[in-house]
């Protein structure tokens, strides 16, 4: 790739950040499909465990919020400034996945001994099709550019060793792994298998309450206690193991006293957490430091809602009530005409005469306040205030 074309490539992606968040960077598919090629091949070229040295700043799970990819960036210093390492899930659930990889990608491409990156759970196809990046590259280009990336995904190294000391994975230990050695020797290219090492690498979570290995609330691979932890430390001499995976309030989160961190970036998840996000800055004597990300605060936001929809079910009383799937259409409260409406599926909980909807939810968003009216029939429809 040659360099003049890598660096307008990252221009243009980072000149965004003095704009307003959300806009978009429209790559070509000939670009972005040389980004996914080059950077497979350096992938491949580097060890499956990476091992690499301090100072280094190590950030968790970005899902694609790529307003807050720059902002660590802007704390961090952008590459070359810092060397960093990226803990997977990079894509999925957040508005801006595309321009997310490729920046990460394109820094690869251009710092390949100064920045790293690890695979992540959701750098799988069979999750990345359900959760959102199959979709955002469907709707902005095509299914081959999302097979393009795939075929990238499936090369990434999934574990980093800093100074012989800091074990890194996106999800955690396996019960499989008894020496470095197992991750060195996983195949690549690969996909993410159902069980086994590389499935706990990028699956597995600690639990506080568990002893030994434990069932996983996520279906997927394991829990681990902090027995665990303490075990392949000593084994290995490692002083700590650093990963991703799981939403944390301020952003990092230390267990077993103090010999695993979580690191989560991505603040204000999904838009529906209220949690921080964080980097870990690594310096040469090893010693751990964090920057924080806090949240944007939140406004409730007013809309009147039009809705009409049929009910089923009866309650003891002879009410009705049940689930209600509703088309509703969002019409700022300033009453700007035309609007563009929003179709959604929302859960309301009628009373018991069904005539006064007492909880909603549409999607994962909590209905705070509601008001309306029964319109006759098995209908519940008109005008509906909402706070959400």
């Amino acid at each position: 790739m040659e360099p003049a074309a890598l660096d307008r490539i990252i221009e243009r992606l980072v000149e965004v950040r003095s704009s307003k968040p959300g806009k978009l960077v429209q790559l070509s598919e000939a670009e972005i499909k040389q980004l996914c090629v080059v950077s497979r091949d350096i992938f491949m070229k580097q060890p499956n465990l990476l091992e690499l040295e301090a100072p280094i700043k190590i950030c968790g799970d970005i899902h694609g919020q790529y307003s807050d990819l720059l902002r660590l960036f802007e704390y961090g210093g952008f590459p070359p400034k810092s060397n960093y390492l990226f803990l997977g899930d990079y894509v999925d659930r957040g508005k801006q996945s595309l321009e997310t990889i490729c920046l990460l990608l394109a820094y690869k491409i251009k710092f390949p001994e100064n920045f790293f990156l690890l695979r992540g759970n959701h750098e799988c196809a069979s999750i990345n099709r359900i959760y959102g990046f199959y979709d955002e590259c469907k709707r902005r280009f095509n299914v081959r550019l999302w097979k393009a990336f795939t075929e990238c995904f499936n090369c990434l190294p999934v574990a980093a060793l800093i100074d012989d000391k800091i074990l890194c994975m996106h999800g955690g230990l396996s019960p499989d792994l008894s020496h470095l050695d197992q991750i060195r020797n996983l195949p690549r290219p690969t996909a993410i298998p159902d069980t086994g090492l590389l499935c706990d690498l990028l699956w597995s979570d600690p639990g506080k309450d568990v002893k030994g290995w434990g069932m996983n609330d996520r279906g997927v691979s394991y829990t681990f206690g902090p027995d665990k932890v303490s075990e392949i430390l000593t084994k290995h001499d490692l002083d700590l193991v650093c990963r991703a995976h799981q939403v944390v309030e301020d952003g990092y989160e230390f267990f077993a006293d103090r010999k695993l961190v979580t690191i989560f970036s991505a603040p204000n998840y999904c838009g529906e957490f209220d949690n921080a996000g964080a980097m870990m800055s690594v310096d040469e004597n090893l010693m751990c430091s964090f920057q924080i990300l806090k949240p944007a605060e939140k406004k409730n936001k007013l809309f009147y809602l039009v809705a009409r929809c049929s009910r089923h079910g009866e309650d003891t009383l002879g009410g009705k009530l049940g689930s209600l799937s509703l088309l509703f259409f969002f019409i700022p409260s300033r009453r700007c005409f035309p609007f563009k409406y929003k179709s959604c599926t929302a859960l309301l909980n009628l009373s018991n005469r069904g005539t006064k909807v007492t909880l909603g939810w549409c999607g994962h968003k909590r209905l705070t306040f509601m008001s309306g009216y029964q319109n006759g029939g098995r209908d519940f429809g008109g005008m509906l205030l909402i706070v959400a």
